[in-house]
Protein backbone atom coordinates (compact mmCIF):
# COMPACT_ATOMS: atom_id res chain seq x y z
CA UNK A 1 0.00 0.00 0.00
CA UNK A 2 1.46 3.40 -1.37
CA UNK A 3 2.64 5.83 2.07
CA UNK A 4 3.04 8.72 -0.32
CA UNK A 5 5.38 10.01 -2.59
CA UNK A 6 9.18 9.70 -2.24
CA UNK A 7 11.68 11.83 -4.22
CA UNK A 8 15.02 10.68 -4.32
CA UNK A 9 17.44 12.99 -5.51
CA UNK A 10 21.40 12.69 -6.41
CA UNK A 11 23.69 14.87 -7.78
CA UNK A 12 27.29 13.71 -9.23
CA UNK A 13 30.20 14.49 -7.55
CA UNK A 14 29.04 17.06 -4.82
CA UNK A 15 31.18 17.04 -1.87
CA UNK A 16 29.83 17.86 1.25
CA UNK A 17 31.55 20.82 2.33
CA UNK A 18 30.15 22.47 -0.61
CA UNK A 19 26.60 23.86 0.93
CA UNK A 20 26.29 27.38 2.21
CA UNK A 21 24.49 26.36 5.29
CA UNK A 22 27.35 23.97 6.60
CA UNK A 23 29.26 27.70 6.26
CA UNK A 24 30.92 27.29 2.71
CA UNK A 25 32.46 30.88 2.36
CA UNK A 26 31.45 30.93 -1.71
CA UNK A 27 29.03 28.61 -2.60
CA UNK A 28 25.42 29.35 -2.85
CA UNK A 29 22.63 27.13 -2.22
CA UNK A 30 19.15 28.53 -0.61
CA UNK A 31 17.00 25.37 -2.17
CA UNK A 32 19.36 22.87 -0.08
CA UNK A 33 19.46 25.36 2.70
CA UNK A 34 16.05 25.89 3.04
CA UNK A 35 15.34 21.64 2.55
CA UNK A 36 17.84 21.42 5.28
CA UNK A 37 15.64 23.78 7.50
CA UNK A 38 12.55 21.83 6.95
CA UNK A 39 14.65 18.26 7.57
CA UNK A 40 17.43 16.80 8.75
CA UNK A 41 20.84 17.49 7.45
CA UNK A 42 23.64 14.18 7.91
CA UNK A 43 27.02 16.49 8.27
CA UNK A 44 29.02 13.35 8.29
CA UNK A 45 27.88 11.39 5.77
CA UNK A 46 30.48 9.31 3.45
CA UNK A 47 29.95 7.18 0.49
CA UNK A 48 31.08 3.62 0.33
CA UNK A 49 32.98 3.96 -3.09
CA UNK A 50 33.88 5.81 -6.20
CA UNK A 51 33.55 6.11 -9.29
CA UNK A 52 29.96 6.66 -10.21
CA UNK A 53 29.31 3.59 -11.08
CA UNK A 54 30.34 1.56 -7.49
CA UNK A 55 29.16 4.66 -5.88
CA UNK A 56 25.28 4.08 -6.81
CA UNK A 57 25.68 0.73 -6.53
CA UNK A 58 25.98 1.20 -3.01
CA UNK A 59 23.44 3.53 -2.93
CA UNK A 60 20.61 1.34 -4.61
CA UNK A 61 21.53 -1.60 -3.00
CA UNK A 62 22.28 -0.77 0.48
CA UNK A 63 25.58 -3.21 -0.16
CA UNK A 64 29.45 -1.90 0.75
CA UNK A 65 31.64 -2.82 -2.53
CA UNK A 66 32.75 -6.17 -0.96
CA UNK A 67 29.47 -7.38 -1.08
CA UNK A 68 27.92 -5.53 -4.33
CA UNK A 69 31.33 -6.41 -6.24
CA UNK A 70 30.43 -3.58 -8.65
CA UNK A 71 33.72 -2.70 -8.05
CA UNK A 72 34.29 -0.05 -11.18
CA UNK A 73 32.30 1.91 -13.75
CA UNK A 74 31.75 -0.79 -16.28
CA UNK A 75 32.08 -3.98 -13.18
CA UNK A 76 28.65 -5.65 -13.93
CA UNK A 77 26.15 -5.78 -10.89
CA UNK A 78 25.37 -9.41 -10.14
CA UNK A 79 21.19 -9.78 -10.82
CA UNK A 80 20.80 -11.47 -7.33
CA UNK A 81 21.10 -8.82 -5.49
CA UNK A 82 18.48 -6.72 -4.25
CA UNK A 83 17.80 -2.90 -4.61
CA UNK A 84 15.55 -0.01 -3.99
CA UNK A 85 13.72 -0.12 -7.03
CA UNK A 86 12.83 -3.40 -6.71
CA UNK A 87 11.80 -3.61 -3.05
CA UNK A 88 9.84 -0.05 -3.97
CA UNK A 89 7.41 -1.93 -6.85
CA UNK A 90 6.52 -4.43 -3.91
CA UNK A 91 5.04 -1.80 -2.11
CA UNK A 92 2.57 -0.76 -5.11
CA UNK A 93 5.30 1.93 -7.04
CA UNK A 94 6.23 2.37 -10.75
CA UNK A 95 9.63 4.43 -9.89
CA UNK A 96 10.58 6.33 -12.34
CA UNK A 97 14.14 7.23 -13.45
CA UNK A 98 14.98 10.88 -14.72
CA UNK A 99 18.75 10.95 -15.47
CA UNK A 100 20.77 7.68 -15.03
CA UNK A 101 22.28 5.36 -12.38
CA UNK A 102 25.04 3.58 -14.44
CA UNK A 103 24.52 0.16 -13.69
CA UNK A 104 26.61 -2.39 -15.37
CA UNK A 105 24.24 -4.81 -16.61
CA UNK A 106 24.69 -8.74 -15.88
CA UNK A 107 26.40 -10.25 -18.80
CA UNK A 108 24.86 -13.99 -17.81
CA UNK A 109 21.62 -12.43 -18.29
CA UNK A 110 22.00 -11.40 -22.05
CA UNK A 111 23.56 -12.90 -25.23
CA UNK A 112 27.03 -11.70 -26.25
CA UNK A 113 25.49 -9.39 -28.92
CA UNK A 114 23.15 -7.68 -26.94
CA UNK A 115 24.72 -3.60 -26.85
CA UNK A 116 23.66 -3.26 -23.19
CA UNK A 117 26.98 -4.95 -22.58
CA UNK A 118 28.66 -2.37 -24.98
CA UNK A 119 28.00 0.12 -22.05
CA UNK A 120 28.06 0.71 -18.59
CA UNK A 121 25.12 3.05 -18.17
CA UNK A 122 22.50 0.72 -18.00
CA UNK A 123 20.14 1.29 -15.60
CA UNK A 124 19.06 -0.23 -12.46
CA UNK A 125 16.26 -3.15 -12.61
CA UNK A 126 13.65 -1.89 -11.08
CA UNK A 127 13.45 1.57 -12.37
CA UNK A 128 11.46 2.81 -15.34
CA UNK A 129 13.71 5.23 -17.70
CA UNK A 130 11.36 7.82 -18.30
CA UNK A 131 14.48 10.11 -19.58
CA UNK A 132 17.42 8.32 -19.89
CA UNK A 133 20.59 10.75 -19.94
CA UNK A 134 23.79 8.75 -20.92
CA UNK A 135 26.72 10.47 -22.18
CA UNK A 136 25.47 10.26 -25.60
CA UNK A 137 23.28 13.29 -24.51
CA UNK A 138 20.48 12.46 -27.16
CA UNK A 139 17.31 14.10 -25.06
CA UNK A 140 19.00 16.78 -24.41
CA UNK A 141 20.36 17.12 -28.07
CA UNK A 142 17.04 16.71 -29.51
CA UNK A 143 15.69 19.60 -26.90
CA UNK A 144 17.93 21.69 -28.07
CA UNK A 145 17.35 21.00 -32.03
CA UNK A 146 13.81 21.91 -31.58
CA UNK A 147 14.42 24.93 -29.49
CA UNK A 148 16.74 26.04 -32.89
CA UNK A 149 20.38 25.67 -31.44
CA UNK A 150 22.95 24.17 -33.81
CA UNK A 151 23.42 20.80 -32.68
CA UNK A 152 27.59 19.41 -33.62
CA UNK A 153 27.84 15.77 -34.49
CA UNK A 154 29.16 15.04 -31.23
CA UNK A 155 26.64 15.88 -28.72
CA UNK A 156 29.54 16.05 -26.19
CA UNK A 157 30.63 19.20 -28.11
CA UNK A 158 27.75 21.05 -26.84
CA UNK A 159 30.07 21.91 -23.84
CA UNK A 160 32.31 23.36 -25.78
CA UNK A 161 33.25 27.32 -24.55
CA UNK A 162 32.75 30.41 -25.82
CA UNK A 163 35.62 32.22 -25.86
CA UNK A 164 34.90 34.88 -27.39
CA UNK A 165 35.19 37.01 -25.12
CA UNK A 166 38.45 36.08 -23.44
CA UNK A 167 40.54 38.54 -21.59
CA UNK A 168 44.03 37.97 -20.77
CA UNK A 169 44.88 36.28 -17.56
CA UNK A 170 41.36 33.95 -18.69
CA UNK A 171 41.98 30.66 -16.99
CA UNK A 172 40.81 27.22 -19.09
CA UNK A 173 37.74 26.76 -17.18
CA UNK A 174 36.60 30.55 -17.55
CA UNK A 175 34.75 30.56 -20.80
CA UNK A 176 31.08 30.33 -20.50
CA UNK A 177 28.74 28.03 -22.63
CA UNK A 178 27.21 28.50 -25.76
CA UNK A 179 23.73 29.09 -24.37
CA UNK A 180 21.99 30.54 -21.20
CA UNK A 181 21.27 28.17 -17.93
CA UNK A 182 17.33 27.67 -19.30
CA UNK A 183 18.88 25.64 -21.88
CA UNK A 184 22.08 23.82 -19.86
CA UNK A 185 21.21 20.01 -19.03
CA UNK A 186 20.50 20.91 -15.48
CA UNK A 187 17.50 23.17 -16.00
CA UNK A 188 16.50 20.83 -18.89
CA UNK A 189 16.70 17.65 -16.60
CA UNK A 190 14.74 19.43 -13.66
CA UNK A 191 11.87 20.88 -16.58
CA UNK A 192 10.63 17.55 -17.66
CA UNK A 193 10.49 16.33 -14.16
CA UNK A 194 7.86 18.96 -14.25
CA UNK A 195 6.27 17.96 -16.52
CA UNK A 196 5.64 14.66 -15.52
CA UNK A 197 4.39 15.57 -12.03
CA UNK A 198 1.87 18.65 -13.86
CA UNK A 199 0.26 15.06 -15.65
CA UNK A 200 1.14 12.32 -13.19
CA UNK A 201 1.71 13.99 -9.75
CA UNK A 202 -1.94 12.73 -8.24
CA UNK A 203 -1.19 9.43 -6.98
CA UNK A 204 1.73 7.99 -5.04
CA UNK A 205 4.54 7.95 -7.26
CA UNK A 206 8.77 7.46 -6.73
CA UNK A 207 10.93 9.42 -8.42
CA UNK A 208 14.52 9.63 -8.83
CA UNK A 209 15.81 12.11 -10.33
CA UNK A 210 19.59 12.16 -10.86
CA UNK A 211 21.53 15.34 -11.77
CA UNK A 212 24.80 15.52 -13.88
CA UNK A 213 26.19 18.73 -11.68
CA UNK A 214 28.73 19.51 -10.30
CA UNK A 215 30.27 16.66 -12.60
CA UNK A 216 33.01 17.62 -15.68
CA UNK A 217 32.78 19.51 -17.89
CA UNK A 218 34.14 22.53 -15.35
CA UNK A 219 32.25 24.79 -17.78
CA UNK A 220 28.96 27.03 -16.29
CA UNK A 221 26.57 28.78 -18.70
CA UNK A 222 25.90 32.74 -17.72
CA UNK A 223 25.10 33.98 -15.21
CA UNK A 224 26.71 31.13 -13.01
CA UNK A 225 29.95 31.28 -15.02
CA UNK A 226 30.59 34.59 -13.32
CA UNK A 227 29.10 33.93 -9.51
CA UNK A 228 32.07 33.17 -7.77
CA UNK A 229 35.14 35.41 -7.77
CA UNK A 230 38.45 33.28 -8.18
CA UNK A 231 40.06 35.34 -5.59
CA UNK A 232 37.48 34.67 -3.08
CA UNK A 233 38.03 30.89 -3.44
CA UNK A 234 39.27 28.87 -0.38
CA UNK A 235 43.00 27.71 -1.79
CA UNK A 236 43.57 23.99 -2.15
CA UNK A 237 44.46 21.88 0.43
CA UNK A 238 47.69 20.10 -0.74
CA UNK A 239 51.40 19.66 0.01
CA UNK A 240 54.18 22.78 -0.92
CA UNK A 241 54.56 20.70 -4.63
CA UNK A 242 53.17 17.52 -6.78
CA UNK A 243 56.94 15.69 -5.74
CA UNK A 244 56.15 16.24 -2.17
CA UNK A 245 52.54 15.16 -2.41
CA UNK A 246 52.94 11.77 -4.67
CA UNK A 247 55.83 11.09 -1.56
CA UNK A 248 53.05 9.83 0.44
CA UNK A 249 52.36 6.98 -1.11
CA UNK A 250 53.45 4.90 -4.32
CA UNK A 251 49.90 4.64 -5.54
CA UNK A 252 49.44 8.29 -5.36
CA UNK A 253 52.56 8.75 -6.89
CA UNK A 254 51.50 6.85 -9.82
CA UNK A 255 47.95 8.64 -10.27
CA UNK A 256 49.37 11.97 -9.66
CA UNK A 257 51.64 10.83 -12.73
CA UNK A 258 49.33 9.66 -14.35
CA UNK A 259 46.32 12.83 -13.99
CA UNK A 260 48.55 15.45 -14.98
CA UNK A 261 50.32 13.87 -18.18
CA UNK A 262 46.49 14.00 -19.46
CA UNK A 263 43.99 16.48 -19.93
CA UNK A 264 42.15 18.89 -18.00
CA UNK A 265 38.39 18.09 -17.32
CA UNK A 266 37.20 20.66 -20.32
CA UNK A 267 35.74 19.60 -23.26
CA UNK A 268 38.25 21.69 -25.61
CA UNK A 269 41.29 19.28 -23.57
CA UNK A 270 43.29 21.69 -22.21
CA UNK A 271 46.56 20.07 -20.71
CA UNK A 272 46.84 19.46 -17.14
CA UNK A 273 49.99 21.63 -17.32
CA UNK A 274 48.08 24.35 -17.64
CA UNK A 275 46.34 24.23 -13.99
CA UNK A 276 48.76 26.91 -12.33
CA UNK A 277 47.30 28.48 -9.09
CA UNK A 278 45.12 30.99 -10.82
CA UNK A 279 43.76 28.11 -13.58
CA UNK A 280 42.98 26.34 -10.35
CA UNK A 281 41.16 29.08 -8.54
CA UNK A 282 38.94 29.49 -11.56
CA UNK A 283 38.31 26.01 -11.89
CA UNK A 284 36.96 25.68 -8.32
CA UNK A 285 34.86 28.94 -8.94
CA UNK A 286 33.29 27.54 -11.94
CA UNK A 287 32.74 24.31 -9.51
CA UNK A 288 30.90 26.56 -7.22
CA UNK A 289 28.78 28.00 -9.91
CA UNK A 290 27.60 24.96 -10.97
CA UNK A 291 27.02 23.69 -7.83
CA UNK A 292 24.44 26.96 -7.32
CA UNK A 293 23.16 26.06 -10.75
CA UNK A 294 22.06 22.37 -9.80
CA UNK A 295 20.47 23.71 -6.55
CA UNK A 296 18.17 26.45 -8.72
CA UNK A 297 16.77 23.34 -11.04
CA UNK A 298 16.03 21.55 -8.04
CA UNK A 299 14.34 24.59 -6.25
CA UNK A 300 12.21 24.40 -8.96
CA UNK A 301 10.84 20.97 -8.69
CA UNK A 302 10.48 22.07 -5.16
CA UNK A 303 8.31 24.87 -5.53
CA UNK A 304 6.21 22.96 -8.09
CA UNK A 305 5.63 20.27 -5.51
CA UNK A 306 4.66 23.04 -2.90
CA UNK A 307 2.53 24.45 -5.11
CA UNK A 308 0.53 21.24 -5.53
CA UNK A 309 0.34 20.37 -2.23
CA UNK A 310 2.58 17.23 -2.85
CA UNK A 311 5.42 18.52 -0.77
CA UNK A 312 3.18 17.75 2.45
CA UNK A 313 3.35 14.17 1.33
CA UNK A 314 6.66 13.52 -0.37
CA UNK A 315 9.94 11.76 1.69
CA UNK A 316 12.71 13.93 -0.19
CA UNK A 317 16.50 12.27 0.37
CA UNK A 318 19.42 14.63 -1.43
CA UNK A 319 22.67 13.23 -2.02
CA UNK A 320 25.15 12.56 -4.31
CA UNK A 321 27.39 9.13 -5.57
CA UNK A 322 30.57 10.97 -4.61
CA UNK A 323 33.09 14.03 -4.09
CA UNK A 324 35.67 15.82 -5.99
CA UNK A 325 39.19 16.48 -4.59
CA UNK A 326 39.17 20.26 -6.63
CA UNK A 327 42.97 20.52 -6.51
CA UNK A 328 43.10 19.18 -2.98
CA UNK A 329 46.18 16.56 -2.72
CA UNK A 330 46.74 18.03 -6.26
CA UNK A 331 43.97 16.10 -7.49
CA UNK A 332 41.01 16.31 -9.37
CA UNK A 333 38.17 13.81 -9.62
CA UNK A 334 37.28 11.28 -6.90
CA UNK A 335 39.83 8.72 -7.07
CA UNK A 336 41.68 7.35 -3.70
CA UNK A 337 41.58 7.86 -0.33
CA UNK A 338 41.25 11.33 0.68
CA UNK A 339 38.04 12.57 2.29
CA UNK A 340 37.15 14.90 -0.13
CA UNK A 341 36.60 12.35 -2.57
CA UNK A 342 33.78 10.53 -0.26
CA UNK A 343 32.35 12.80 2.03
CA UNK A 344 28.84 13.93 0.69
CA UNK A 345 26.00 15.51 1.45
CA UNK A 346 22.94 13.37 2.77
CA UNK A 347 19.59 15.44 3.57
CA UNK A 348 16.41 13.84 4.29
CA UNK A 349 13.33 15.49 4.67
CA UNK A 350 10.13 13.58 5.92
CA UNK A 351 7.17 14.84 5.53
CA UNK A 352 5.27 13.31 8.80
CA UNK A 353 4.27 14.80 12.30
CA UNK A 354 6.04 12.48 13.87
CA UNK A 355 9.35 13.92 12.20
CA UNK A 356 8.94 17.33 13.22
CA UNK A 357 10.64 17.31 16.27
CA UNK A 358 13.88 16.85 14.25
CA UNK A 359 13.28 19.40 11.54
CA UNK A 360 15.88 21.73 11.17
CA UNK A 361 18.95 19.33 12.89
CA UNK A 362 22.44 18.50 11.95
CA UNK A 363 23.25 15.11 12.99
CA UNK A 364 27.10 14.51 13.37
CA UNK A 365 27.06 11.04 14.09
CA UNK A 366 28.68 9.36 11.06
CA UNK A 367 26.06 8.27 8.22
CA UNK A 368 26.96 5.94 5.19
CA UNK A 369 25.44 5.55 1.12
CA UNK A 370 24.03 2.15 2.54
CA UNK A 371 21.99 3.74 5.30
CA UNK A 372 19.92 5.62 2.15
CA UNK A 373 17.97 2.43 0.99
CA UNK A 374 16.89 0.96 4.71
CA UNK A 375 15.61 4.08 5.39
CA UNK A 376 13.50 4.68 2.52
CA UNK A 377 12.41 0.91 2.78
CA UNK A 378 11.56 1.85 6.53
CA UNK A 379 9.22 4.83 5.61
CA UNK A 380 7.48 2.79 3.33
CA UNK A 381 6.62 0.32 5.91
CA UNK A 382 8.44 -2.57 4.05
CA UNK A 383 11.01 -5.42 5.51
CA UNK A 384 14.68 -4.72 4.90
CA UNK A 385 16.79 -7.37 2.64
CA UNK A 386 18.75 -9.75 5.41
CA UNK A 387 21.65 -8.66 3.02
CA UNK A 388 21.60 -4.84 3.58
CA UNK A 389 24.42 -3.59 5.24
CA UNK A 390 22.75 -0.10 6.12
CA UNK A 391 20.85 1.32 9.15
CA UNK A 392 17.05 2.70 9.12
CA UNK A 393 17.59 6.50 10.14
CA UNK A 394 14.33 7.05 11.19
CA UNK A 395 15.38 7.73 14.56
CA UNK A 396 17.27 10.94 13.69
CA UNK A 397 14.53 11.98 11.35
CA UNK A 398 12.32 12.16 15.07
CA UNK A 399 15.01 13.66 17.03
CA UNK A 400 15.89 10.53 18.59
CA UNK A 401 18.98 8.89 18.03
CA UNK A 402 19.37 4.73 17.78
CA UNK A 403 19.99 3.17 21.26
CA UNK A 404 23.28 1.48 18.63
CA UNK A 405 25.28 2.93 16.27
CA UNK A 406 28.60 3.17 14.58
CA UNK A 407 31.62 5.32 15.67
CA UNK A 408 33.35 4.84 11.99
CA UNK A 409 32.51 4.97 8.41
CA UNK A 410 34.46 2.96 5.92
CA UNK A 411 34.72 2.81 2.02
CA UNK A 412 36.45 1.04 -0.75
CA UNK A 413 38.47 1.97 -3.63
CA UNK A 414 38.86 -0.79 -6.49
CA UNK A 415 41.90 0.76 -8.85
CA UNK A 416 42.30 -2.18 -11.04
CA UNK A 417 41.93 -1.75 -14.63
CA UNK A 418 40.61 -4.51 -16.74
CA UNK A 419 41.41 -3.36 -20.33
CA UNK A 420 44.60 -1.89 -19.91
CA UNK A 421 46.75 -2.82 -16.88
CA UNK A 422 47.99 0.61 -15.99
CA UNK A 423 48.01 0.23 -12.35
CA UNK A 424 48.97 -3.40 -12.33
CA UNK A 425 51.99 -2.77 -14.76
CA UNK A 426 52.68 0.63 -13.15
CA UNK A 427 52.78 -0.78 -9.22
CA UNK A 428 53.52 -4.75 -10.36
CA UNK A 429 50.11 -5.69 -9.05
CA UNK A 430 47.96 -8.01 -9.77
CA UNK A 431 44.31 -7.58 -10.62
CA UNK A 432 43.21 -8.43 -6.63
CA UNK A 433 45.96 -6.44 -5.30
CA UNK A 434 44.66 -3.17 -6.65
CA UNK A 435 42.13 -2.64 -4.09
CA UNK A 436 41.88 -0.38 -0.63
CA UNK A 437 39.68 0.04 2.38
CA UNK A 438 39.56 2.99 4.73
CA UNK A 439 38.42 3.22 7.98
CA UNK A 440 37.78 6.68 9.57
CA UNK A 441 36.58 7.72 12.58
CA UNK A 442 36.65 10.95 14.81
CA UNK A 443 40.43 10.68 15.53
CA UNK A 444 41.91 8.77 12.71
CA UNK A 445 42.35 7.14 9.65
CA UNK A 446 43.63 3.57 8.24
CA UNK A 447 43.69 3.13 4.84
CA UNK A 448 44.87 -0.43 4.26
CA UNK A 449 46.12 -1.44 0.60
CA UNK A 450 45.56 -5.46 -0.33
CA UNK A 451 48.99 -5.18 -2.14
CA UNK A 452 50.51 -1.54 -0.98
CA UNK A 453 52.21 -0.31 2.26
CA UNK A 454 49.21 1.29 4.85
CA UNK A 455 48.75 4.83 5.75
CA UNK A 456 47.46 6.27 9.26
CA UNK A 457 46.39 9.84 9.95
CA UNK A 458 45.94 11.71 13.19
CA UNK A 459 42.98 13.31 11.86
CA UNK A 460 42.58 15.95 14.88
CA UNK A 461 46.21 17.12 14.39
CA UNK A 462 46.04 16.78 10.67
CA UNK A 463 42.73 17.16 9.19
CA UNK A 464 44.20 17.77 5.53
CA UNK A 465 45.57 13.79 5.85
CA UNK A 466 49.30 15.34 4.70
CA UNK A 467 51.12 13.77 7.57
CA UNK A 468 51.70 10.00 7.18
CA UNK A 469 52.34 8.23 10.39
CA UNK A 470 52.08 4.94 9.56
CA UNK A 471 56.14 4.15 9.86
CA UNK A 472 56.21 6.47 12.98
CA UNK A 473 57.06 3.61 15.55
CA UNK A 474 54.77 5.49 18.57
CA UNK A 475 51.66 4.97 16.04
CA UNK A 476 52.09 1.27 15.65
CA UNK A 477 50.16 0.24 18.50
CA UNK A 478 47.13 2.81 17.33
CA UNK A 479 47.68 1.48 13.97
CA UNK A 480 47.15 -2.11 14.43
CA UNK A 481 43.97 -1.04 16.22
CA UNK A 482 42.70 0.41 13.55
CA UNK A 483 43.35 -2.27 11.82
CA UNK A 484 42.32 -5.02 13.74
CA UNK A 485 38.72 -2.94 13.98
CA UNK A 486 38.47 -2.62 10.23
CA UNK A 487 39.13 -6.38 9.94
CA UNK A 488 36.12 -6.76 12.11
CA UNK A 489 34.01 -4.76 10.36
CA UNK A 490 35.12 -6.74 7.08
CA UNK A 491 33.98 -9.58 8.58
CA UNK A 492 30.92 -8.69 10.52
CA UNK A 493 29.61 -7.54 7.43
CA UNK A 494 30.37 -10.45 5.06
CA UNK A 495 26.61 -11.78 2.82
CA UNK A 496 24.35 -12.42 5.11
CA UNK A 497 21.72 -13.15 2.37
CA UNK A 498 21.38 -16.71 4.07
CA UNK A 499 23.48 -16.97 6.75
CA UNK A 500 20.83 -15.96 9.62
CA UNK A 501 19.32 -19.22 8.39
CA UNK A 502 19.57 -22.87 9.82
CA UNK A 503 17.70 -25.84 8.35
CA UNK A 504 16.76 -28.81 10.38
CA UNK A 505 14.14 -30.57 11.96
CA UNK A 506 11.03 -28.46 11.98
CA UNK A 507 12.01 -26.71 8.55
CA UNK A 508 14.22 -23.18 8.08
CA UNK A 509 14.47 -20.95 11.36
CA UNK A 510 16.20 -17.77 11.44
CA UNK A 511 17.10 -15.33 13.50
CA UNK A 512 17.18 -12.49 11.79
CA UNK A 513 15.60 -10.55 14.34
CA UNK A 514 18.23 -10.54 16.75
Amino acid sequence: MAAGNILLVTFDQWRADCIQAVGHPCVRTPTVDALAADGVLFRNHFTQAAPCGPARASLLTGLYMHNHRSLRNGTPLDARHANLALEARKAGYAPKLFGYTDTSADPRDHDPNDPVLATYEGVLPGFDAELLLTESLEPWAAWLKARGHDVPARPTDLYLPDRSGAQPGDGPTRAPMHMVAEDEITFFLADRVRDWLAVNGGKPWFLHLSFIRPHPPYIAPAPYDRLVDPADVPPALRAADRTAQAAQHPWLAAHIARQWAGKLPVADAVPMAAMDEAALAQLRATYYGLVSLADAALGRVIADLKASGAYDDTLIVLTADHGEHLGDHWLLGKDGYHDQAFHIPLLVRDPRRSADAGRGRVVEAFTEAVDVMPTVLGWLGRPVPPACDGADLAPFLAGGTPDRWRDAVHWGYDFRDVRGGHFEKTLGLSPEECGLLVRRDAQGKYVHFAGLPPLFFDLAADPGELNDLSRDPARQGQMFDYARRLLSWRMAHEDKTLSHYHLGAGGAASNRAV
